[in-house]
């Protein structure tokens, strides 16, 4: 990942409890070297507040932000007050004019993670084992598989009708992101363009490669079920000549990354992009200059500054495509979507995998 500072913004309390937890949370995101700079702000009470956050950040040398509100869901603050703080609604703000990306992420939201911290301390709150109720490791996969086609289930249940108006390539790419995001509105935000699932599933089969912008696409993917069709996943975005190329022509390290993929050649390949707007950018002017001709792309960099516009570019080449309308989307939902796309394939070889 290139260089990116992550700030949690808490509320704040006249406790000290609050800050401390946030604290601790940053402290274990910090260890996990996924950001290089993991900081804290709070909106009210407590101190920094989220400018001053921003500020200790930008004179680490960091130019990439995002911002985490750790919150359940939204309200008045996510919706309204951090927002305008952030200038989110000009179309040039302070930072962005100082050269500043500031991404903006959704709170925490109804996630299945949160569900089990919340049956556990439930269980422990009555006095009984957590551990016990946890699989045998012969029983993890079943377990794993039965909870997957659940939720799947309950996927279907929400969207209704929504399933039955598209082609079942559709239908398995909608599931998937509904249910890694736990989010139904992605059903009406995912384009996915005419020849996009067929030139995906003969990519696959034809065992092209995959290239993604950031390693966390790069971890979401089963390896080891992309290579019994003979692909490889690759990303350049630690490259030591995509870190050079980046500081010499002052452009994002994603986008040097995409760059030097682009270089090495991506015809027939699957390209995956879920956090930056400046690969996109640049993946599709190659295109444009007739230098590559990738089989498919999905692109769903999140923010408020790029990634919509990104999206919208990559819609209109001349390549089947993925994307994520306006600023939503991820490396989790980009994930998603590859899954389903194997899943497809699976299904058509008869290759049974979970």
């Amino acid at each position: 990942m290139e260089e990116v500072g992550l700030i949690l913004v808490g509320h704040g309390s006249k406790l000290p409890y609050s800050k401390e937890n946030l604290e601790k949370l940053a402290s274990i995101l910090k260890k996990k070297s996924r950001f290089k700079v993991v900081e804290v702000s709070f909106i009210v009470r407590d101190s920094p507040k989220i400018p001053e956050a921003i500020e200790k950040v930008i004179k680490q040398g960091i130019r990439k932000i995002v911002l985490i509100p750790t919150f359940l869901a939204h309200g008045v603050h996510t919706e309204r007050d951090i927002p305008e703080m952030l200038e989110l609604k000009k179309e040039e703000s302070t930072l962005k004019s100082q050269g500043v990306e500031i991404i903006y992420g959704e709170p925490l939201g109804s996630d299945e993670r949160i569900a089990e911290i919340i049956e556990e301390k439930a269980l422990r709150a009555l006095g009984q084992d957590f551990k016990s109720y946890m699989p045998d490791d012969k029983d993890s996969l079943a377990t794993s598989n039965k909870m997957f086609n659940t939720s799947i289930s309950i996927v279907k249940q929400v969207l209704g009708d929504t399933l039955e108006k598209v082609s079942e390539g559709h239908a398995e790419i909608i599931e998937r992101v509904v249910h890694a995001t736990a989010n139904p509105e992605f059903a009406k935000l995912l384009l996915i363009s005419e020849k996009a699932v067929d030139a995906g599933i003969n990519a696959i089969k034809a065992g092209s490669n995959i290239i993604v912008d950031v390693k966390m696409v790069k971890a979401g993917i089963n390896e080891s079920r992309l290579k019994r069709f003979g692909g490889k996943i690759l990303t350049y975005i630690d490259d030591d000549r995509a870190i050079e190329l980046a500081k010499h022509e002052s452009i994002t390290r994603a986008a040097a990354a995409m760059r030097l993929a682009i270089n090495k050649g991506l015809d027939g390949s699957i390209i995956i992009i879920g956090n930056s707007p400046t690969a996109a950018f640049e993946l599709a002017n190659a295109v444009k200059q007739g230098s590559i001709k990738p089989a498919l792309i999905i692109a769903t960099p999140v923010g408020f500054i790029g990634a919509a516009k990104s999206k919208e570019v990559i819609s209109h080449l001349p390549i089947p495509f993925i994307i994520s309308r306006g600023p939503k989307g991820g490396s989790a939902v980009a994930v998603a979507i590859f899954n389903a796309l194997l899943s497809l394939v699976e299904k058509e070889t008869e290759i049974s995998q979970p």
